[in-house]
């Protein structure tokens, strides 16, 4: 990393706890691969600081922006003096830009980045039939960003079926005509299948759905990003699907991230 001088410009990732972020090695890392002058830092900033902490981040003036990560997703929503529509459908927003008069404008990422992951991979969501675990700020951005890029159904498993029905109802309300149902841990008949709850990230996790129903020919996807192959994506592939991990889509969203924020190129 080059050295910070008065010239650099600043951007940070606000969270609770904080010490699991891999945002800032990786936005440094494509800042330094484009010689730009610019860094960001992780802030530790419990919920009841927050929005104090973004009342600080208004004044800093060589601030270009900054992310949001749990638990503050959802809180940030009100915080901010403006957010995309996107953003105001999900109920929650991950970026932030500082403009020169220290408004602060939202978006959220979550979800296009996923999407984005996926097609870099080579997988194209469009027409698909989808099977999506998870019903959380991961979940609902999810949907929201393949219903954008015109899957043909959505299936929604979740332990508590009310959420899966709250997102059924954002989508309506703006507007996604695409059918949406609640479904049961079986994946069976899906194009492709998203696990997008945090079942996973530990060796002994129960598996977020009933993989020993998935076929071969289905393509399983991951938001986990370590370990990379998940025990849902070992199963996967030992039922001969194709799988995409989860680190794509944090790769997408760090460059959505940076150029939503003004960083430079």
């Amino acid at each position: 990393m080059a050295a910070i001088t008065g010239h650099t410009r600043l951007y940070a990732i606000l969270g609770d706890p904080i010490l699991q972020v891999r945002t800032p090695e990786l936005f440094n890392a494509l800042m330094a691969g484009r010689g730009a002058d610019a860094v960001m830092v992780p802030m530790h900033v419990p919920a009841p600081m927050l929005a104090s902490a973004v009342g600080v981040l208004r004044g800093v003036a060589n601030l270009g922006g900054f992310i949001a990560t749990v638990p503050h997703k959802s809180a940030m929503l009100g915080l901010c003096d403006a957010a995309s529509d996107r953003a105001r459908a999900v109920g929650a927003a991950n970026a932030f830009r500082r403009t020169p008069d220290g408004r602060i404008e939202g978006e959220m990422l979550d979800g296009v980045g996923f999407v984005r992951g996926l097609q870099r991979e080579g997988v194209e969501p469009e027409g698909r039939e989808v099977f999506l675990a998870g019903a959380g700020g991961a979940a609902k951005a999810i949907a929201f960003a393949l219903a954008e890029a015109g899957v043909r159904a959505l299936r929604i498993w979740n332990r508590t079926p009310d959420k899966a029905l709250e997102i059924a109802e954002r989508l309506r309300r703006a507007g996604h005509g695409l059918p949406v149902t609640v479904a049961t841990s079986d994946p069976s008949g899906c194009d492709l299948v998203v696990n997008a709850t945090s079942l996973g990230l530990r060796a002994d996790d129960a598996l977020p759905l009933g993989a020993e129903r998935l076929t071969p020919g289905q393509i399983v996807a991951e938001v986990i990003m370590k370990p990379s192959v998940t025990p849902l994506l070992a199963a996967a592939q030992a039922r001969g699907c194709r799988i995409c991990p989860g680190a794509p889509m944090l790769d997408c969203q760090i460059e959505l991230m940076a150029d939503f924020m003004g960083a430079p190129r």
